[in-house]
């Protein structure tokens, strides 16, 4: 028998006045921190919807609701079902939670119903990172990167598939009507006229035939706009006399085109890795190349960056204001997209042609341009002086790293929502916690109380 004394260790000991969880959770835990936030936030039109409802149980308070989804997503926790988990296991979700458990169906229908508040509250994050000195509007770096949709890249079929699909399903439709006619015809006789409904399998054809046609509709449509698009922009043509294109409305779709029936708003893109893809969505940000803060989000559904910079540099402007310079890939050059930076006041760094690390090592060419040279040479030998390598150097050090804290630490690597306006809004709900946990972190390091960015709820 040992004599060794250890200290009491009673589970099963029944506690008459239980610790308040204020007592269990440190004073610096992040739980606190957004807590503290969310009170100060304006939640005013999130209330106003609860308010329209007259009758009805009494819904969970909406401001406990927004902290326990904002603290899952600082976390990495996306699931529904998990964060309810959470609720009874998780020491920081039960302080938020204050005693409530809502289930899974009841957090993910929060989440959808005030999908579009978190562009307002994302803006108003962004305020509290102005406030504390986190948007310097120096050099403002772009880029983006591809988020897996919610939807399988099995469920998808390409337009001469949906070709081969139409027809079959109209000869099946009408071989089964056929042969329903038939069959009621030979019952009539029998038992009298029963008006039958259409035959299960019969209905299951033609809403499948129904689906198909709208998809194959929507990639015929997304054929002639970009055709119409391509003919607007093709000045060539007009200067050199060439005869015009062909007629818009006769424009048809690739074969190859594919249109996914989970999520139709998704497309196939290519993802990093050998002959890799994925269902998904491109997704854009704009951050601060100095403290990392996220000024801006764009979400798109083309696999190419180009189209993207302009309306992300209005967001830049419409959200924080105008920056000093702006830095991207070669995959955003284009010379309306310097033209435009320019006309803003705006000093674009974009090198023209992709460049591998070691070439940058290099020195550039020295020696006064030609008189003719163009917007490309004259971008490509300014991208390499010493001063447009600083700058440059800047987006690798500061834009890359958020995505590397978005996808790896927190692991988002796929959207929750379908369509392209619900997943918008949660990429503002990423983008909006990825700038509280930098508010939070600057916080530890240098004190501090939370400024107020917009007044209290009362």
């Amino acid at each position: 028998m040992s004599t060794k004394r250890y200290r009491p260790y009673q589970p099963k000991q029944t506690l008459l006045f239980p610790p308040s969880l204020d007592d269990w959770l440190p004073e610096d835990h992040p739980a606190r921190f957004v807590s503290d936030v969310i009170d100060q936030l304006d939640l005013s039109c999130i209330y106003a919807e609860y308010e329209k409802e007259k009758r009805g149980y009494p819904p969970y308070e909406p401001s406990m609701m927004l902290k326990v989804l904002v603290y899952a997503y600082s976390v990495g926790v996306y699931s529904s079902r998990e964060i309810e988990r959470r609720l009874y296991d998780d020491i920081g979700f039960r302080y938020l939670a204050a005693g409530n458990f809502p289930d899974y169906r009841t957090i993910c229908t929060f989440r959808k119903r005030h999908l579009g508040d978190f562009k307002r509250l994302f803006l108003e994050v962004l305020k509290l990172c102005q406030k504390v000195g986190l948007v310097k509007l120096g050099t403002v770096a772009i880029d983006g990167t591809k988020i897996k949709a919610n939807a399988s890249k099995h469920k998808a079929m390409s337009y001469g598939r949906m070709k081969q699909e139409e027809a079959r399903l109209e000869a099946e439709i009408k071989r089964l009507i056929a042969k329903a006619k038939s069959t009621d015809d030979l019952e009539d006789r029998r038992y009298g006229d029963r008006r039958d409904d259409l035959p299960e399998e019969l209905r299951f054809h033609q809403s499948r035939l129904a689906k198909l046609r709208e998809a194959k509709r929507a990639l015929e449509d997304e054929a002639k706009e970009s055709s119409s698009s391509k003919q607007d922009d093709d000045d060539d043509d007009k200067l050199n006399g060439d005869p015009p294109s062909d007629d818009v409305d006769e424009v048809k779709p690739d074969d190859k085109v594919q249109r996914n029936f989970t999520d139709p708003d998704s497309r196939i893109m290519k993802a990093p890795g050998k002959h890799q893809f994925i269902q998904g969505y491109n997704v854009q940000i704009a951050v601060d190349a100095e403290t990392q803060v996220i000024l801006a989000t764009h979400v798109h559904q083309s696999s190419s960056d180009t189209r993207s910079f302009i309306p992300i540099l209005d967001n830049i402007e419409s959200n924080v204001g105008r920056p000093l310079r702006v830095t991207a890939d070669a995959a955003y050059f284009s010379e309306e997209n310097v033209t435009e930076s320019r006309r803003r006041k705006i000093a674009p760094f974009i090198p023209p042609d992709k460049v591998k690390h070691s070439q940058w090592r290099e020195p550039a060419k020295r020696g006064p341009l030609p008189r003719n040279a163009t917007l490309r040479e004259r971008m490509s030998r300014f991208i390499r002086t010493k001063r447009g390598k600083a700058v440059y150097k800047l987006r690798q050090q500061s834009v890359e790293p958020v995505f590397g804290q978005i996808k790896a630490v927190r692991g988002f690597r796929s959207f929750s929502l379908r369509g392209l306006t619900n997943v918008s809004d949660e990429w503002n709900l990423v983008a909006l916690v990825h700038n509280l946990l930098k508010v939070f972190r600057h916080k530890c390091a240098f004190g501090g109380s939370i400024p107020r960015a917009v007044p209290t709820m009362g």
